[in-house]
């Protein structure tokens, strides 16, 4: 998936953090930062240290490139310089405040480059842009839930509308959790197993209780009581059975099974609604049992194997 950003975009966003300012070349800021660009038929790289031979899209230039650069010869400069310009990078940042060599600001004119500069580390510029960048263009998906951090593990609460999530969530919240976001939590692949969820901007510390309306989390809580992001690692799915479909329920092992999230397995538990059960203290349990079998522990099997170690013994006389 492309990235919509443009350098200009990429300029204002980060013109504070990273000390950045024009060097020329303005008329390039619509100048888009993709994924798909293409040079000699490879994808190019989204961010990098100066890189004529798998070039970058936002290429940064620091002393020691500027150096490598100030060493070759004039015409190995010259063709350096060229196969630089010709791959189309979206804009070329100079760290460390370095300034920028005529021919470098010549070129960047004739093929309206953008040309920046930054006070700060080059490695700094290339790792705060490639997270960054890395972000936008993830798949991404809008799930209907709450996400919370429960006993330090991303525990996403499902279910149908009306059951109780938001409610659960508030005392799980009371009970010392964090709440990362409410009804709509943003998810994104940012590894390749690795599912990350936050919360949109505009819903952030933010929760809908039914008959109390919209309840600020942080204001009545404090700043510990909310989370900005959090790897998914569970999805307890809330669901109201009847008598039968309670009845079917494997009693000994419960209802696990795994969903697939952005191409991720995660694993997921089905927790029924029922009169007089404390949701907060079975979600609770259900996180510690994960974490217990993720360290290869598994408590039905122990069961068993008790079980029919005690059976296996002879009769007592």
């Amino acid at each position: 998936m492309a990235s919509p950003i443009t350098v200009g975009t990429l300029f204002k966003q980060h013109k504070k953090t990273l000390m950045l300012s024009w060097v020329t070349g303005e008329e390039g800021a619509d100048r888009a930062i993709t994924t798909d660009a293409v040079v000699d038929g490879d994808l190019q790289p989204l961010v990098g240290f100066l890189n004529v031979i798998k070039p970058n899209r936002v290429q940064v230039v620091g002393a020691s490139e500027l150096e490598f650069l100030e060493s070759l010869g004039k015409n190995s400069y010259t063709d350096t310089m060229a196969r630089l310009f010709s791959t189309r990078p979206a804009t070329i940042i100079l760290a460390e405040g370095i300034d920028a060599p005529d021919v470098l600001k010549t070129q960047a004119r004739n093929t309206q480059t953008s040309l920046l500069q930054s006070n700060a580390g080059s490695h700094k510029i290339v790792e705060h842009l490639r997270y960054y960048l890395t972000q936008l263009v993830s798949e991404h998906v809008v799930m209907h839930g709450v996400f919370m951090e429960v006993l330090g593990i991303g525990v996403l609460l499902t279910g149908p509308s009306g059951i109780g999530k938001s409610e659960l969530a508030l005392e799980l919240v009371s009970r010392g959790h964090r709440l990362v976001a409410d009804d709509a939590p943003l998810f994104m692949r940012s590894g390749p197993e690795t599912v990350t969820g936050s919360c949109p901007p505009s819903l952030r510390d933010f929760i809908e209780v039914r008959g109390l309306g919209v309840l600020n989390i942080r204001a009545m809580f404090g700043d510990s009581a909310v989370k900005k992001a959090k790897q998914l690692r569970l999805v307890i799915h809330i669901e109201n059975l009847d008598g039968e479909q309670l009845a079917n329920v494997d009693r000994l092992h419960g209802s696990h099974q795994n969903t697939d999230i952005l191409g991720v397995e995660i694993a997921q538990i089905m927790l029924p609604v029922a009169a007089g059960r404390n949701l907060a203290v079975l979600v609770e349990a259900a996180v510690r049992n994960h974490v217990l079998v993720f360290r290869g522990y598994n408590a039905a099997d122990d069961f068993l194997g008790k079980h029919d170690a005690e059976l296996a013994l002879p009769d007592e006389e």
